[in-house]
């Protein structure tokens, strides 16, 4: 008989983690593992407990080559589903109480492992690595069994074939059915799909004027100088908690932002410190983070780096100023296919993403009454086709007054609002003359709906689609408890009465 050949005798010593924590990636003859990544994905989960919820999709725990990594990888396992913290201090008193924290390697172990991770954000790359090793040893299992079973007197080599293309077929079967990978990534069950995916939630503005809704990307477009940079710097001032509104909708704040300031860093700075001083330096320090130049490659060759960027720096919002600047040919249809499925990965990670854009350079100003559509917009169309909201800026270059046209809607259409720059401050308001509540409140007898429509639409016989979007104003301003209703009176042949509606007596504030 032949000297086996099995794993058992080939398997470097297994000893505490806590006496040897230096990087191994396994040697000649010896089994694929790297206990440094392994001890970067269990840290990195420690750090953030979502990212225990990106890492199942990935791994097993059967895929630690360390025992002892399985064992607290299934400690953070049962934390999350409890929904408890999964830091160093919950997974000790969680060991501690099934008996297994001294064979891990015991709390000192435990606060290593939090250390190990170079970057929090990058807890699915180090977890690839360590499926991918986990995946090898297991290939190597089943080669060293081919060549102790060819080594056998009487060895028969169909019936060899039958047992490895068996077994090669096994673990394949292992891995589509585990979970793992990437035919897992984006999966999710047909109930959560319906109740969570499709529950919109508003990041600027409400539930029935939403500018920025979490999952779909804010695309603000125009021509140079009418005010883009600044009106999504006072958005960004509010992802990090500086403002509590922008244009008199509220702005839900964020974790982190991550500003790619691709196009003209040094003049994107000029824009954005106009509108800071020196109190906000520990929050533009801590939840600001700004990438200066380039993109460090091209989408189309690594769809998921927009995803990585922002994990990387424990962002949850990113902004890209300016699109035509992350996409190499914006009129290019593959390219922007790629932009869009580079953006979708990050809708899938959980980041939510603004875009600033151009219009088309044979664009001008809109002419009055006219409203602009989406074929103003630079480049392919699937760019507009992927956007959730697209805010359109129309101006004069440098005019402090100007248009926002709601072209591609979340929700209710907000606008067409006009509005003013105040370019020493970096600040965008509403302009009063124009705004439906103070329209409402200087009218003693109130406005009727076609009276409100001629008024913002500047014409006196305002057309259907300007009554419609009066209408609704009118009617937010009721159910906001604003105004009031007096309903009309029907009659024949001109004979009615429409309904009128006043500013309420309790106190108010300007309402777009």
């Amino acid at each position: 008989m032949a000297q086996s050949t099995g794993l058992p005798s080939q398997m470097p010593s297994r000893r505490p983690a806590a006496t040897r924590t230096e990087t191994i990636v396994g040697g000649p003859g010896e089994p694929p593992y790297a206990l440094d990544a392994e001890q970067a994905v269990l840290g990195a989960c420690m750090h953030d407990s979502d990212a225990v919820d990106e890492v199942r999709g990935i791994l097993d725990a059967a895929d630690f080559y360390r025992p002892n990594h399985e064992t607290v990888w299934r400690a953070l396992l049962a934390l999350r589903s409890a929904d408890a913290p999964t830091d160093p201090i919950a997974l000790t008193e969680h060991l501690s109480g099934t008996g297994d924290l001294n064979r891990i390697g015991g709390r000192i172990y435990l606060h290593q492992l939090a250390g190990a991770p170079p970057s929090v954000g990058n807890a699915g790359y180090y977890a690839e690595i360590v499926r991918r090793k986990a995946d090898l040893r297991r290939l190597q299992q089943t080669g060293l069994r081919l060549v102790q079973s060819a080594t056998e007197p009487g060895a028969d080599p169909d019936e060899i074939r039958s047992a490895i293309e068996s077994d090669l077929g096994a673990e394949r079967e292992r891995a589509l059915a585990s979970g793992s990978g990437r035919l897992s990534r984006y999966l999710t069950n047909g109930w959560d799909f319906i109740t969570k995916t499709a529950d919109m939630k508003p990041i600027w503005g409400t539930q029935a004027q939403t500018a920025w809704a979490s999952g779909e990307s804010l695309m603000i477009v125009g021509p140079p100088g009418v005010g883009k940079t600044t009106l999504a710097h006072q958005v960004v001032l509010a992802r990090i908690g500086l403002r509590d509104t922008v244009l008199d909708l509220p702005v839900i704040p964020g974790k982190k932002v991550l500003y790619l300031a691709i196009d003209r860093p040094t003049q994107i700075a000029r824009a954005l410190a106009r509108a800071v001083d020196p109190k906000h330096e520990a929050v533009l320090r801590e939840r600001l983070a700004v990438w200066q130049g380039p993109l460090p490659a091209t989408l189309d060759k690594e769809p998921d780096l927009l995803a990585d960027l922002a994990k990387a720096h424990q962002a949850d919002t990113l902004v890209i100023d300016s699109l035509k600047d992350a996409v190499s040919t914006m009129v290019d249809d593959a390219l922007a296919v790629a932009y869009n499925n580079a953006r979708g990965r990050a809708f899938q990670n959980g980041i939510q993403v603004l875009e600033l854009h151009h219009q088309r350079k044979s664009g001008a100003e809109t002419p009055k009454g006219q409203r602009p559509t989406l074929d103003r917009v630079y480049g392919s169309t699937w760019l507009t086709s992927g956007a959730g909201s697209v805010l359109f800026l129309d101006g004069k270059p440098g005019d402090p007054a100007v248009t926002i046209h709601h072209l591609k809607l979340a929700t209710g259409e907000i606008g067409p609002l006009q509005v003013v720059h105040d370019h020493e401050r970096g600040t965008t308001t509403v302009d009063p003359a124009l705004d439906p509540i103070t329209l409402l409140r200087a009218a003693r007898g109130g406005l009727t709906v076609r009276e409100l429509a001629s008024v913002l639409s500047g014409e006196p016989s305002p057309d259907r689609a300007d009554v419609e979007k009066a209408r609704r104003h009118l009617e937010r301003l009721v159910k906001a408890g604003l105004a009031t209703k007096a309903e009309g009176i029907a009659g024949g042949n001109g004979g009615g009465q429409q309904a009128r509606y006043h500013a309420s007596a309790r106190h108010i504030g300007a309402v777009s």
